[in-house]
């Protein structure tokens, strides 16, 4: 009896412990969020709880008062009847005006979910494994948006931020006060883009594209996070979403500014690159874009994920080596990176595959050789 005693409150001393040093959120509601549609769905989900909750009160108490009030013991006899019309009119009548009262309002907030005419601005969203692709319709911009967090910190070889798996190299940027409709699908498996704090979540589906909209009102700018919702792979848990709402002056500029990046990057390949530079650009583009899957050092990650070390291609056939960044490989998980990375990009960082980690083969691929390609 003193060793269960004993077993009993080591185990709750165990677990105060954890508790106090666990980090989990302990909300168990759903996110109200900033926009008019989510404060809907939160007021919807409140008004459906406080209904059952109702029910089951009233249901419960009169079991447990009937249960009390005419038990054996009192010498409660039971009465002997067949039917009674006035119960069965009852318990067809109420529950008829329960769930009449219940699908007005949730009709109502359907309705204007699915409703994404009139929006101001249209983005395309295409999900990758494992990345977003974001396409501003009408205006020009277009970029992919990737995990930021660093592998080290991934594998616990650095500390973890505030952030730590929902962070992006490049965010979404929507202007507040306008309606924007989200055009959503996939290019390879079923994603989900899901944002709490906009009730939006749509499955991305190769071949269909759903629609979805938010509008964040004036005077909600700031950054709202997110992740894929949806199991597509090993990596699912790597695909974060961040998008910023800006007011609609800044979100004109930052469309400028997106352009003049382009424009910038398109000239920037027609310049003269060392080799030390090309090395240094395409580290930095194999760290982010591919050791996830061909590993750190080149190593490769098992038959899907060949490795770079000693590789045929990346030794001899630099034709064929370019291709396969361009290109990417039917059938197989090497995506095209035509429009993830630019034309500096790439040359830089097959340039750092055929002379790293012990590949050595002196040459050097030029952004040049990377436009002649593509065309």
């Amino acid at each position: 009896m003193k060793i269960r005693t004993w077993l009993s409150l080591s185990s709750i001393a165990l677990l105060l412990s954890l508790s106090s040093l666990a980090k989990a959120e302990w909300g168990v509601n759903m996110t109200e969020g900033v926009t008019e549609i989510s404060q809907s769905i939160y007021d919807l989900h409140m008004l459906i709880f406080w209904i059952c909750v109702a029910i089951g009160v009233v249901v419960f108490g009169v079991m447990f008062y009937v249960m009390f009030k005419h038990r054996k013991s009192k010498g409660a006899v039971a009465a002997q009847f067949d039917e009674s019309v006035t119960l069965e009119w009852l318990w067809t009548v109420i529950p008829t005006i329960i769930l009449i009262a219940m699908a007005v309002p949730a009709t109502k907030t359907l309705v204007e979910m699915y409703d994404a005419s009139d929006a101001q601005v249209d983005i395309k969203i295409t999900g990758y494994q494992w990345k977003w692709q974001y396409d501003y319709l009408g205006e020009d911009v277009s970029f992919f948006s990737n995990l930021s967090t660093s592998r080290d910190a991934v594998y616990n070889k650095e500390e973890k931020g505030e952030n730590y798996l929902l962070e992006v190299d490049k965010e979404v940027v929507i202007p507040t006060g306008q309606k924007v409709r989200f055009l959503i699908t996939s290019n390879d498996v079923i994603h989900a883009w899901w944002v709490p704090e906009f009730a939006v979540k749509k499955d991305a589906i190769p071949g269909y594209v759903n629609e979805s909209w938010v509008n964040v009102p004036v005077g909600q700018e700031g950054i709202y996070r997110g992740q894929c919702a949806e199991l597509c792979g090993v990596d699912h848990g790597f695909m974060p979403i961040v998008v910023r709402a800006v007011s609609q002056a800044d979100y004109a500029t930052w469309l400028d500014e997106q352009r003049a990046e382009k424009e910038a990057a398109a000239l920037a390949a027609l310049g003269d690159y060392s080799f030390d530079e090309l090395m240094t650009t395409g580290a930095e583009v194999y760290a982010g874009r591919c050791a996830a899957c061909h590993g750190q050092n080149g190593e490769g990650m098992g038959s899907m994920f060949p490795p770079m070390v000693g590789s045929d291609i990346v030794l001899n056939d630099v034709e064929k080596h370019i291709d396969i960044l361009i290109n990417g490989v039917a059938g197989s998980a090497m995506q095209s990176f035509a429009e993830q990375l630019t034309d500096v990009e790439i040359a830089a960082v097959i340039t750092y595959e055929r002379n790293a980690w012990g590949n050595d083969t002196g040459d050097i691929v030029t952004p040049r050789d990377i436009i002649d390609a593509r065309q």
